[in-house]
């Protein structure tokens, strides 16, 4: 089943790719840097990249910005706030918020591959207040309760 996105390419995303799957079997579709020049990421510092691109979600879907594991063991990126999330009505461009995590400075040019794209369904939830929940065997027990 597939769902119709309409997306909007900035000026600045001239001549980039639209977001992509690396493979017909990848969940994610690939986010390119829209950088007019490149972005140099000192090590633990953190970057506002954007793609040029704004995107019209049907209602009843999110879309989930990823880190790409190559990016994350070869070099120390992740993104923060992540996964991140795209509302179905942010009408907006996508930014990616990258961090360094490694030992070197990260270099990103205009059109790399800089995050994923994953959309999600997304449930509506009607809350019920209640005096009290059904029990379990883990009850209130919290951060690392269950083990390593």
């Amino acid at each position: 089943m597939s769902i119709v996105v309409k997306i909007k390419t900035l000026p600045h995303a001239e001549n980039l790719d639209l977001p992509a799957k690396a493979t017909s079997l990848s969940s994610g579709y690939d986010l390119y840097a829209a950088v007019e020049e490149e972005v140099v990421i000192p090590p633990s510092q953190i970057a506002l990249i954007p793609t040029g691109i704004s995107l019209e979600i049907p209602r009843g879907y999110e879309a989930q910005v990823r880190p790409r594991s190559g990016l994350a063991i070869k070099h120390g990126i992740t993104l923060l706030n992540s996964p991140g999330t795209i509302d179905a009505d942010y009408r907006g461009e996508i930014k990616v918020i990258v961090i360094n995590l490694g030992k070197e400075n990260f270099i990103v040019r205009r059109g790399d591959r800089i995050a994923q794209m994953v959309f999600m369904r997304v449930e509506e939830v009607e809350f019920k207040k209640v005096d009290s929940l059904t029990g379990t065997s883990r009850g209130n027990k919290g951060f690392g309760s269950t083990g390593i």
